[in-house]
């Protein structure tokens, strides 16, 4: 019979997806393109968290709890506009949906359903994208001058948003195969 994961260790798991998050966001302080495109790096952590996750839930909710546990304190603090909403809701979806077919017991279910939520983090910055008036009002407002020129000329640089989007792919890919190769014992727990 197989022992239960205590409830904790998954909050756990999720609260250090969220911190995750928040790397990616304060690491616009370094310069506003680290915040636009760390999405395209996070998954190589993101992935020992989801593997994590998805071993000890083989069952629908690892993407739901990770997803839901960014959203929920993101919405409650002001920091969750329709975009990343709906980007967030839309991912998990797909990635629960990928494990639901392909098989909640399998690592092939895990590591085809990361891919759609390595992007998670994108739906967190897109607003630059889809409100670039609004995005560059709140630069203006809340970071030292200059910051909403270099945060312009990262939005209206849309071939190197579409390689980073391109690229995330390999990453979220890069980033399961390492979190296997570290996590055997979560690995060997799915088919």
């Amino acid at each position: 019979m197989k022992k239960k994961t205590p409830v904790w260790r998954l909050i756990i798991a999720a609260l250090v997806y969220g911190l995750l998050f928040m790397l990616g966001a304060v690491s616009g302080l370094i310069h506003p393109m680290c915040f636009a495109y760390a999405g395209t790096f996070l998954p190589l952590l993101m992935g020992f968290v989801y593997l994590y996750t998805a071993s000890k839930m083989q069952c629908f909710g690892a993407a739901t709890l990770l997803n839901g546990l960014v959203l929920i304190p993101s919405a409650i603090a002001g920091e969750a506009d329709l975009t990343f909403a709906v980007g967030a809701v839309s991912l998990t979806v797909i990635a629960e949906v990928v494990r639901l077919i392909v098989g909640y017991n399998t690592l092939k279910g895990v590591r085809l359903s990361f891919i759609a939520l390595a992007f998670s983090y994108y739906s967190y910055v897109f607003h630059w994208w889809t409100d670039t008036s609004g995005s560059i009002a709140a630069a203006v407002e809340e970071m030292p001058a200059g910051y909403a020129d270099k945060v312009q000329g990262v939005i209206d640089n849309v071939p190197v948003l579409i390689i980073m989007l391109i690229l995330t792919v390999p990453m979220a890919l890069i980033g399961m195969k390492l979190a296997e190769k570290a996590m055997k014992k979560q690995a060997a727990a799915l088919k």
